[in-house]
């Protein structure tokens, strides 16, 4: 039952994953403040892009190796809340191939490998702007109470 003040939840999951993402970005500041962008979401899956400004670069003129696993977290975090199960990480691991350069936009893609219960497998592959890959992010997912969008996510399980 939904009081007046809250629309209905999508019932459609493509739908609620656009929904999930839309609430969760309004409240997401430090990726906005890194300048991703939210390219696309499905169920269990997420597209993120990040520039790589002059700020975000070490001391070997190279992207910043916490900002590319921020890019692959994030986008971990958008495809394990896709259905509205608030959704945190329990372990992640990252492997770096090659550097991310000044001026690219690099492109974060998470895809689910599994889902059970509680727990999650996703595994997050960072391109540059060639599509070559730079990292590969391994998240393992962990849902607790609640829902992004309010409400019992038992409903929409």
């Amino acid at each position: 039952m939904n009081d007046a003040a809250t629309p209905p939840l999508p019932t459609d999951a493509q739908a609620l994953a656009e929904a999930v993402a839309q609430a969760m970005w309004a409240r997401d500041a430090a990726p906005q403040a890194l300048g991703m962008q939210l390219c696309e979401v499905r169920p269990g899956y997420a597209r993120l892009a990040m520039p790589v400004r002059e700020d975000m670069l070490n001391g070997h003129r190279i992207c910043h190796g916490g900002l590319i696993f921020s890019l692959a977290d994030t986008a971990f975090a958008y495809a394990c809340n896709s259905y509205n199960r608030n959704t945190v990480a329990s372990a992640c691991h990252i492997d770096f191939l090659a550097p991310g350069l000044p001026g690219d936009t690099l492109e974060a893609e998470a895809v689910e490998q599994s889902q059970a219960g509680r727990t999650g497998v996703y595994d997050v592959t960072v391109r540059d702007g060639q599509g070559r890959p730079l990292a590969l992010f391994r998240g393992k997912s962990y849902r607790i109470a609640g829902s992004p969008l309010g409400g019992p996510p038992e409903a929409r399980a």
